[in-house]
């Protein structure tokens, strides 16, 4: 092996043709040669091609793919900021007949959950991980055979495979534990210590009737940590308005059929609010801005973040260049995030960036909220539910289906004026739609 990489690294042209006309990669490996050693010296001709590469160690890639009869299932890359995952449950067991790129098991990371594909058409011939298992892309986690007869191993796990390959070591390691053995220092009274410190994955409470103790789910962690850091970083402050919905709903009762006759979509109440809101965001573009260590960045675009509960928890889909949509590409985008968010197949492109949030904790029966701001934005707009309330018009005292509207902002970089005045300008929009015809 080192020889080949030594005769790669002497013609890096064609290392990197060679490497491009392999076939799909099913697994890879990394390995690490020392400062110092014959590898490195010999594969000094890599710097140039690699200009961000560490001087001190050398990283080179194995590969391995099929072998013709069977097929590793890998882990796929999963995104740019997640490097591991969760083996949540496999979707097939050992015998199972499988096609080519049919989803076999299920990665759970901090934002989405992942499938893992099949590479051919054949049987899973065993596993080679367990559920519960932290995963890494490339990590084997499967075999598919393709002959039709699974084999007689059904289930190897990880565990098992490494004792298998280190039955012969073990004779070894047995020896220099004999002879460091008489170490006095095991009986310092520091050692019952340590067993203290590491008894958190026990409970530290007694136990109690009708209590259960389970894993936090890797997205609840992943919610739970940016909420927190949101509230850490963030000098958050909520302001109200209310909003008379009679016009908007009224607009949707008259127009609800011929509208989703036309454009085969429901129209809704959501878009309303968004297009709301892009007119809000643009006449205060600096609720649209963010901060960026001693710089304000503001951004010329509006990508809306739509709150979605799933049965997993939380996630944030983005509407791109919403000021460019009309109610019916609104309406449409929100129903197809929203599907793929409550599937589990959104994607991580579909809920990177974001300018601005809206939560909508009315279809809930959330009365009034202080919603807390989506890193690294700058605010978020809470919709809540709709409740007839006595409201004075024109001095008469009549019912009207009200609803409260809080927006929480950054006050590092919005003031409370700038925060009123977008609050307003979604009320009277809202409140009168003819506004968005006419621009005014």
């Amino acid at each position: 092996m080192a020889s080949r990489l030594a005769r790669l690294a002497r013609r890096p042209v064609a290392a990197l043709f060679l490497v491009r006309s392999s076939r799909p990669v099913r697994q890879f490996s990394y390995q690490i040669f020392p400062v110092g050693s014959d590898h490195v010296k010999s594969t000094r001709p890599l710097g140039k091609l690699l200009p961000n590469a560490s001087p001190y160690q050398l990283w080179s890639r194995s590969f391995s793919s099929e072998d013709g009869e069977s097929a590793d299932a890998v882990v796929p890359f999963m995104g740019e900021s997640i490097t591991d995952g969760t083996l949540a449950t496999f979707l097939k067991k050992p015998g199972d007949r499988v096609e080519q790129d049919e989803p076999i098991a299920q990665i759970e990371t901090d934002k989405v959950t992942i499938d893992v594909n099949s590479p051919l058409s054949g049987v899973i011939e065993k596993l080679t991980a367990s559920e519960g298992d932290t995963v890494t892309p490339g990590t084997k986690i499967a075999v598919i055979s393709k002959s039709d007869a699974p084999a007689s191993d059904t289930h190897v796990a990880p565990s098992e495979e490494k004792s298998e390959n280190v039955t012969p070591k073990e004779p070894l390691e047995e020896k220099p534990v004999k002879v460091e053995s008489p170490k006095v220092e095991k009986p310092k009274p520091v050692a019952p210590a340590p067993p203290s410190k590491t008894s958190p994955t026990e409970p530290q409470l007694p136990p109690k009737d009708r209590e259960r103790r389970v894993p936090m789910p890797r997205l609840r962690k992943r919610v739970a940590t940016r909420l927190k850091d949101s509230q850490n970083t963030f000098a958050l402050l909520t302001t109200f308005n209310e909003v008379d919905m009679t016009n908007l709903m009224k607009l949707r009762s008259d127009y609800k059929d011929e509208f989703q006759k036309k454009h085969g979509v429901k129209l809704g109440l959501m878009s309303g609010f968004v297009k709301g809101a892009v007119t809000a965001l643009q006449n205060q573009p600096v609720v649209n801005a963010v901060i960026d260590g001693d710089d304000i960045i503001y951004r010329d675009y509006v990508d809306i973040s739509i709150a979605v509960g799933t049965p997993k928890g939380l996630v944030v889909p983005v509407l791109r260049n919403v000021e460019q949509m009309g109610f019916a590409d609104i309406e449409k985008k929100i129903n197809e995030l929203a599907k793929k968010a409550n599937e589990g197949t959104i994607s991580i492109d579909e809920m990177a960036g974001g300018t601005f949030t809206i939560s909508n904790g009315g279809v809930y029966g959330s009365l009034i909220s202080t919603p807390i701001i989506n890193p690294p934005q700058s605010a978020i707009l809470g919709m809540h539910s709709i409740v007839p309330r006595p409201v004075v018009v024109d001095g008469s005292v009549v019912s009207r289906p009200m609803m409260y509207l809080a927006l929480t902002y950054d006050h590092r970089l919005i003031d409370g004026r700038e925060a009123v005045f977008f609050l307003r300008r979604i009320k009277d929009v809202v409140e009168d739609p003819r506004r968005l015809l006419l621009d005014i």
